[in-house]
């Protein structure tokens, strides 16, 4: 009984056998833990954009924000459904801006660039609707090789969808890392324009008097001469 108990079962023997050494598991790993990270990266940076800017309120002038929020629901995206409300409120937006741009004429180039971008959303919607339906279709056939017995197969078509869907996801934060982009230099561009017009208005009124002023000049100028006093004091006694 001891040498039996002494001795390794032929159990025991078997499952080692069966297992994998953590290093083998930690090196097959290693490539879908990186791609799931860029993921999450990625839809952290699409949730701290809708964060940043859900607070405003409605009617604001900061007519940059609503590509930026438009970009921030598309990336939130998972189905078809949410691509398509994500089109329709940028589509809602670039008509409201479109009514602003008549009401505001002094920030017409601003809200025009912020236009441009909402309608880059609306085309990259499309798209995403297209890489959505590619990616299901991707996932119905890798697990049917997965019931089909073919692991390796299987396998390397998972692989292959997460690194697609990592590659859009880190594409959509690019499109709003874009947007704040585009925002932050069309408010220069403003600011820099508000300062032109201003140094303007002020260079035309030194060379350009108000009327009251010169009115004042001209009745200066054509008031009459200060009577004689009758000649010069003599100062002798």
């Amino acid at each position: 009984m001891s040498g039996i108990s002494s001795g390794v079962s032929p159990w025991t023997a078997a499952s080692g056998a069966g297992t994998q050494s953590p290093a083998k598991k930690e090196t097959s790993g290693s490539s879908s833990l990186d791609l799931y990270e860029m993921m999450k990266d990625a839809r952290e940076q699409a949730e701290a954009a809708r964060e940043k800017f859900q607070g405003l309120k409605k009617g604001s002038t900061r007519y940059g924000d609503a590509p930026i929020e438009a970009y921030a629901r598309l990336a939130r995206a998972r189905r078809p459904a949410d691509v398509n409300a994500a089109a329709g409120y940028a589509r809602r937006q670039i008509a409201r801006l479109k009514a602003a741009k008549r009401t505001d004429p002094d920030n017409a180039r601003r809200i025009q660039a912020a236009i441009n971008q909402l309608q880059k959303a609306v085309n990259r919607a499309g798209k995403k609707k297209q890489e959505l339906n590619r990616e299901r279709a991707a996932e119905i056939r890798q697990k049917k090789l997965a019931q089909e017995q073919r692991t390796r197969e299987a396998r390397r078509q998972r692989q292959e969808l997460r690194r697609k869907q990592a590659a859009r996801m880190i594409r959509e934060s690019g499109y709003i890392r874009e947007a704040e982009i585009d925002n932050r230099m069309q408010t220069h561009i403003s600011s820099v324009q508000m300062e032109l017009r201003k140094q303007a208005q002020d260079l035309a009124s030194s060379l350009h008097p108000p009327a009251e002023t010169a009115a004042r000049q001209y009745a200066a100028a054509a008031a009459p001469p200060p009577p004689d006093t009758g000649g010069e004091i003599s100062l002798e006694a």
